[in-house]
């Protein structure tokens, strides 16, 4: 790309709560450069989530064609400004998941024994499929990628939601469903098989990259849980230099892109499109990132050597990565995939508008793309420890902690009341551990502050004496480790004012 209510329903309450099944995901993508950069940190974190499909589509920026001269325009403003008319435009293949696939192999003996659940190389070449890519939108005719979604979706014997990713266009999900559509809607099973899909499948989509999620999706689907990223995105796509504050570009600037991930950290990485690496995707005429020689006139600014081009659609598989911050059931509470809100004037839609925005210290504004900003260096950090795990031992790399609450994490509390919070950490490494709670005002109900007095793994809280009933106070306790590259993980503890 250039550029809920049926989520999963986990115990919550206390800290003890049963680990809740993997999340299952499936992948549609259009094979952008940015998103084959998404894909190579999705490999990496390919154990934190249920991968049950990798899928070939289409968008507004990439089709292949139907092979017989047949030409489109597309129905998208700015695509049909920039490219008129055209029989195909910048198609990429459909290889390139197998080839990086290739490469997650070589370094999987490694790779795996930092973390329990990733799957073989063999196991995800066999969930790749081939959507529908001939066209932007084509949703005419069933695909092998389509009917694998339909028939995730038709499955009775795992009832478990589904997240579907779109990384591209909607297209192929669309026709997915309108084979359901198809096959079922005069039949007196209609009602049942649209509950059972409905209750199924969530949709998390970056951006509108063809219409069919509008023209059809939303009309003859309606129920479909959709998370719509539209702008938080931004802050890992081309235009970072502009939408990231100057004093985290490091973050994404070759020093630490080239040398804690991409160089020197086995074939996957090695793979990861960056700025002046000399690699030129096949089939894209406009993928000019990797040549030196135009550093200092690429299209969204000047570049450094191993600069970082975009990772636009990783906040779709972020949203699923379990860090403590129970974003998954709640989007709204915000998390490594940024933050959306239900919106008033769609059911079962959040979006990353308006009333999604985070104060921007840096800017010292609130900005919907800060939801995503604020936790951009744990995010670089966590991708570099990763890439460590594709090479080093067990006991030479670094492992995240693991954060708990004693006692309950939702607490209904009174006026001034005093509350003691304490938290336990773990580091599978024995790495000195450090703490620090803070408040998530922005996504508190209640406007002020509490008055936290912190010692460590303790916070002392003192309710304040104006909260109303059901007002809400969100309390984040970040642990990071000793480590190097050092890692964070959360906890989250939400204090909700007594009624009356």
């Amino acid at each position: 790309m250039h550029r809920f209510l049926y989520l999963i329903l986990l115990l919550f309450g206390t800290a003890t709560a049963p680990a809740a099944p993997p999340v299952r995901t499936v992948v549609t993508t259009d094979g952008e450069i940015d998103d084959v950069d998404s894909f190579v940190r999705l490999l990496l974190y390919a154990n934190e989530f249920e991968l049950e499909g990798l899928v070939y589509s289409s968008s507004m920026w990439h089709y292949k064609g139907d092979g017989k001269g047949t030409t489109m325009t597309s129905k998208m403003e700015m695509t049909r400004e920039m490219y008129g008319e055209r029989t195909d435009l910048r198609w990429p293949g459909e290889q390139w998941m197998q080839a990086l696939i290739g490469k997650y192999a070589e370094v999987y003996p490694v790779l795996s024994t930092h973390a329990d659940g990733y799957p073989t190389a063999e196991h995800l070449l066999s969930l790749v499929k081939v959507g529908n890519i001939e066209f932007e939108g084509e949703m005419e005719h069933d695909t092998e990628g389509s009917d694998f979604i339909r028939d995730l979706l038709l499955d009775t014997t795992d009832v478990r939601p589904i997240y579907l990713q779109v990384w591209g266009g909607t297209n192929t999900i669309a026709r997915a469903l309108k084979s359901i559509e198809d096959t079922y809607a005069a039949s007196a099973e209609w009602p049942m098989i649209y509950e059972r899909v409905v209750k199924k499948a969530i949709i998390y989509t970056v951006m509108d990259q063809d219409a069919t999620y509008r023209d059809y999706v939303a009309v003859k689907w309606p129920d479909i849980p959709v998370l719509y990223n539209y702008r938080q995105f931004a802050a890992l796509a081309y235009p970072w230099q502009q939408t990231v504050p100057k004093p985290l570009h490091h973050w994404l600037e070759g020093g630490f892109m080239g040398d804690h991930i991409i160089k020197h950290h086995g074939p996957l990485t090695a793979a990861y499109y960056s700025y002046g690496d000399g690699q030129q995707q096949a089939g894209d005429e406009e993928h000019i990132h990797g040549d030196p020689t135009r550093l200092d006139s690429a299209q969204w600014g000047s570049f450094g050597q191993y600069d970082f081009i975009s990772e636009g659609d990783s906040p779709a598989f972020l949203h699923l990565v379990d860090v403590g911050l129970q974003n998954l059931d709640h989007p709204s509470w915000g998390g490594w995939g940024g933050r959306l809100v239900a919106t008033d004037s769609t059911l079962r839609r959040w979006e990353d508008g308006p009333a999604a925005t985070d104060y921007n210290p840096y800017q010292q504004s609130r900005e919907s793309i800060y939801a995503q900003i604020r936790w951009l260096p744990a995010l670089q950090r966590d991708f570099a420890a990763r890439a460590d795990w594709c090479i080093l031992s067990y006991e030479e790399a670094n492992h995240p902690p693991s954060v708990e609450i004693d006692g309950e994490t939702r607490l209904t509390v009174s006026p001034r009341q005093k509350i003691t919070l304490r938290a336990r950490a773990t580091d599978p490494d024995g790495d000195e551990l450090f703490y620090h709670w803070w408040q998530y005002g922005e996504v508190g109900t209640y406007p002020g502050d509490a008055m936290l007095i912190l010692n460590k793994e303790e916070a002392r809280v003192t309710v304040p004496g104006d909260i109303e009933p059901g007002q809400t106070i969100h309390l984040i306790l970040e642990v990071t480790d000793g480590g190097s590259p050092s890692l964070t993980r959360y906890a989250r503890v939400v204090l909700t004012g007594a009624g009356k």
